[in-house]
């Protein structure tokens, strides 16, 4: 089963399973297919957006555990 960590890159995640754009949409990060944010980590882009990122990868991980 693929999980993300805090260290993942968003453009790895996103090959992962692209429904995870979803979840980060959702999340308030709107700038998913922006050419920089694919080699930024999960962890890089909560911060940026001041979110847990915690609660984030909960949520991707839930979420490629139902797949």
């Amino acid at each position: 089963m693929a999980q993300v960590t805090k260290d993942t890159l968003i453009g790895e995640a996103l090959m992962m399973d692209y429904g995870i754009a979803d979840i980060l949409m959702d999340a308030g990060m709107h700038c998913v297919g922006c050419p920089a944010s694919q080699g930024e980590s999960i962890e890089e882009a909560c911060m940026v957006h001041g979110m847990d990122a915690d609660s984030l990868i909960k949520n991707i991980n839930d979420f490629l555990a139902k797949k």
